[in-house]
């Protein structure tokens, strides 16, 4: 009887550990705990700490506050000039109501990363059948992240979710069109680099051109300025000319010596010959008028 009485007590205590175990829960800080009772949901914990629950009766299911990662597999579209490119994708999700997400997705994040990845890879196809290759390479970061999202995040509305970001990591050609567009990026680039090897010449003829023209400015004003100084000197040299020979005989006299290197200037030379006006004063010397 006692053994009986023992087993009894045995079992009513493994069942009230069974049960507290059940009925016991905890919260952490970066998550919900949504409490379903016959599929409905009764409470849903925020605070993080231990909780109870109904056990055996109620379940809870951990949803996560944080942002989601997920990569999804590389895809083909083709763009508004039909050209086919691989992209290459990842997303960013998160919950926003645990109320929606529970009662659509029963809290499965696998069936949520099914969704977004449906919607992401649509609107990728969406966007870029919109834009030509040129306009997809242009739009590459910010933009074509940000059209992609919008538009992915429409189709999952109901869903208690919200696509913080999807971001195309890589956007990459076929093989067999990678060579032709290298080629023409290649020529783009060429064409650039001609561009601006036109301008900086241009711009050196420029500064050449200005330089010419500060030169001959400064030029001819040096030769206006020296022909000034000329001028001042030859007529200050006559004046004292004039005043050394103010007297007739001191006139005749000044002829005389200018007649002289007149006369030596003009027999430099092989030809020692001249002819003399008789009215000369170097002619006059000869006739003794001296």
């Amino acid at each position: 009887m006692k053994k009986f009485i023992k087993a009894v007590l045995v079992l009513i205590a493994a069942a009230a550990v069974v049960i507290m175990v059940s009925s016991l829960y905890t919260v952490k800080e970066n998550e919900y705990a949504v409490v379903m009772q016959f599929g409905k949901i009764t409470k849903v914990e925020s605070e993080p700490g231990l909780k109870i629950k109904i056990p055996f009766v109620q379940t809870r299911t951990i949803v996560p506050k944080a942002v989601q990662l997920y990569d999804i597999a590389p895809s083909d579209v083709i763009t508004k000039d039909k050209k086919s490119m691989i992209a290459d994708t990842y997303i960013m999700w998160q919950v926003t109501d645990h109320i929606k997400f529970a009662q659509t997705l029963n809290c499965s994040i696998v069936g949520a990363q099914d969704r977004t990845s449906v919607a992401v890879y649509n609107a990728t196809k969406n966007i870029i059948s919109s834009m030509s290759q040129d306009e997809i390479i242009a739009a590459r970061g910010e933009k074509l992240t940000s059209l992609i999202t919008s538009d992915a995040n429409e189709s999952i509305g109901g869903y208690g979710i919200v696509i913080t970001k999807a971001e195309i990591k890589s956007l990459d050609l076929p093989e067999d069109n990678k060579e032709a567009v290298y080629e023409r990026m290649i020529s783009e680039r060429n064409n650039i680099a001609a561009s601006y090897e036109a301008e900086g010449k241009a711009e050196e003829q420029k500064i050449q051109n200005e330089t010419d023209r500060e030169v001959t400015v400064m030029k001819a004003e040096a030769e206006k300025q020296a022909a000034i100084l000329e001028a001042e000197v030859e007529t200050a040299y006559m004046q004292k000319l004039q005043e050394a020979y103010d007297s007739e005989d001191k006139a005749d006299f000044y002829n005389f010596i200018r007649s002289l290197d007149a006369l030596k200037t003009s027999i430099q030379g092989g030809n020692k010959t001249i002819i003399l006006d008789k009215e000369s004063p170097i002619a006059q010397l000869f006739y003794g008028a001296y």
